[in-house]
């Protein structure tokens, strides 16, 4: 299948890996630019239209997670971080600093190919979706049309994928919803999606709209099933 219309951003700089992501995603039918230092790679992310930009944690020039930070205050594109560090803790703090997704090295370039495809395409729906909705619930305000959510009147800032959590949530509000199904809804049919993401994710929307994100009284968990939004 061709993407030739889909152009992604690789920040790598081991030679051989950049080489070999980008030979893969080229197979595959995208358009890729390289970019050896993370100074480079965000400013060619601010200044160049892409539809995705792989991002190595450890980086000259900025680090992988800064240049995370700082691209995801001025874009909204999907960001796929790479780390040769596996603990919890490390990919909590890739998400935290406003990644999408992660892969720990090393990892298979089937895996890759899949998650960059699974990201377009979510990206591909969500863009095509009609764009009127309106929801509301316990103070909270949601406005797809207009990307807008506010907590008592006030306005919230949140990232695409806790708004897209957020508009799942709010939708079938005093109902819970299995952590599948969410993952499902709101992630689509990644296989290689790690659940715990969802659970950060939840913990974002909480210190947002909860008075006390310690005793949620919003967004509700049912132990062992999922979660729902209250009614009021």
């Amino acid at each position: 299948m061709a993407h030739g219309s889909k152009r992604i951003l690789v920040i790598e700089d081991e030679r051989p890996m950049a080489e070999a992501v980008a030979l893969n995603l080229r197979e595959e039918g995208f358009e890729v630019t390289l970019a050896a230092r993370g100074d480079e790679g965000l400013r060619r992310a601010l200044t160049e239209p892409f539809h995705l930009v792989v991002l190595d944690l450890m980086l000259p020039g900025l680090d992988g997670r800064e240049v995370c930070r700082r691209l995801r205050e001025r874009s909204r594109v999907p960001i796929l971080m790479l780390t040769a560090r596996d603990s919890i803790e490390d990919r909590v703090r890739g998400l935290e600093g406003g990644a999408d997704d992660y892969l720990t090295k090393p990892f298979s370039m089937l895996e890759l190919i899949a998650r960059v495809k699974a990201h377009l395409r979510r990206e591909e729906a969500q863009a095509e979706a009609v764009q009127e909705e309106a929801y509301s619930a316990a103070g909270v305000a949601l406005d797809v049309a207009r990307h807008q959510v506010t907590r008592d009147g006030q306005p919230v800032d949140l990232r695409p994928r806790e708004f897209e959590l957020l508009r799942v949530l709010l939708a079938n509000r005093g109902r819970v919803i299995p952590r599948d199904r969410l993952l499902e809804l709101v992630w689509g049919d990644d296989d290689y999606l790690d659940s715990g993401t969802l659970d950060v994710h939840i913990r974002w929307l909480r210190l947002k709209l909860e008075d006390d994100p310690r005793r949620p009284r919003r967004i509700l968990t049912l132990r062992g099933v999922g979660y729902k939004f209250a009614e009021a």
